[in-house]
């Protein structure tokens, strides 16, 4: 029976596809290429694979007394989400995973999906990214632009042991090559701060060595470029090289939309962005006594949703995970070469050194504690301690 909804499913959202023009024109989604003329299931599957992130309803209210729905707020941070849990799944594990319907996954995969719960207590929950927010300026339920939320990812990453990432978010469209290899291979915490977390410390890195893979030293890097691509519509001009970042295998795709609607880029198809939308309200759900989630709504089982690339606000962020310095290397290599080349005006710079003219820069650091930030270390103590009750009890 469950190979019987298993291949329903894929027969309805192939109908969906239908609407996709006849066209010898490959699809493109996050570095992978598809044929619409041959490989619609894999396509489907490529796509549904992606966690999916929309507003959610009743969960328990921000701060204690704030909201406890994000709808008509939420979208852009729920975007921000969607791209930070695919470079996770990249991360733990890699990009040709695929999520099918009923089918048991790994530890890795529940364990990303707890870090994106509707909960104070989860890292990345829509409760931490609307509280830091408030130190980027935006009031719990204030809608966020696509550089508030790489700012609030940065901040948030760093509490974020467990997955262990760089977050560099570029300044003046320019990424800096020493600067995020200086972050990449910056040395542990400090002894202090790390007493001060050590439970939380010891328990990542003793499963970081083995959830990874490898240990080299270099900590995986997601890179975010927030960009203006024209005044208050996109500059033709920008186009083929915005389409060629989603061709590059560390892309994790684009936030952006239009005015007050975010929508979460993964790919394109001619001078059409396919995208997913969060702009949909669904209960809460928190994870099983076993500590799996009920994961079918964290995934898009509709046919996506695509938009002419012409009327994109000109306002977006990219995002490329590089687990490894290789991939960083090779990322440099392509940008020189695909978006680099012969441009009379350039999307972003890619610069070696680090601008004389711009202040030193100082690899972040978890923050001294404050409110927000004591709220976190705690919850995410207790987080790794339930985390801990589920492998136990899953031997």
């Amino acid at each position: 029976s469950v190979l019987s909804r298993y291949e329903n499913q894929i027969t309805i959202l192939s109908d969906y596809l239908e609407e996709f023009p006849e066209t010898d024109e490959p699809v493109w989604i996050l570095g992978r290429q598809h044929h619409l003329n041959t490989d619609k299931s894999k396509l489907l599957l490529d796509i549904s694979a992606r966690l999916w992130f929309t507003y959610r309803r009743k969960f328990s209210p921000i701060g204690g007394t704030g909201p406890s729905s994000d709808a008509g707020w939420g979208c852009m941070l729920r975007c921000g989400q969607m791209m930070l849990a695919q470079a996770l799944i990249c991360r733990h594990l890699g990009r040709d995973w695929q999520w099918e319907k009923h089918k048991k996954q790994p530890e890795e995969y529940h364990r990303i999906l707890r870090c994106f719960l509707d909960r104070k207590d989860c890292c990345y929950s829509i409760h931490q990214m609307a509280q830091m927010g408030v130190g980027e300026g935006k009031s719990i339920g204030e809608w966020f632009g696509p550089n508030t939320v790489a700012q609030v990812l940065k901040k948030l990453a760093l509490f974020d042991e467990w997955n262990s990432l760089a977050v560099y978010v570029s300044m003046d469209n320019t990424v800096v090559i020493e600067d995020i290899k200086k972050m990449c291979w910056y040395p542990p915490q400090s002894s202090s701060v790390a007493h001060s977390s050590a439970h939380l410390h010891r328990s990542a890195l003793g499963r970081n060595k083995n959830t990874a893979g490898f240990c080299t030293g270099w900590k995986p890097l997601l890179l975010i470029i927030p960009l203006r691509l024209g005044i208050n519509h996109i500059n033709p001009v920008y186009i083929d090289a915005f389409k060629e970042c989603f061709k590059m295998p560390q892309s994790l795709g684009a936030l952006g939309g239009k005015p007050n609607n975010a929508y979460y880029f993964i790919g394109f198809l001619g001078n059409e962005l396919i995208y997913l939308d969060p702009h949909t309200t669904q209960s809460f759900v928190d994870w099983e006594e076993n500590g799996t989630v009920d994961d079918e709504s964290f995934h898009c089982q509709q046919a996506p949703h695509r938009m002419k690339i012409m009327n994109l606000d000109p306002s977006v962020a990219l995002g490329f995970f590089c687990k490894e310095e290789c991939d960083f290397d090779n990322w440099c290599s392509l940008v020189q070469k695909e978006i680099l080349k012969q441009q009379s005006l350039r999307m972003f710079e890619l610069v070696q050194k680090h601008p004389p003219h711009w202040p030193p820069f100082i690899p972040p650091t978890k923050p001294e504690v404050t409110t927000t930030g004591a709220e976190l270390i705690e919850s995410t103590d207790k987080l790794f301690e339930l985390e801990e009750e589920f492998e136990i009890l899953s031997v």
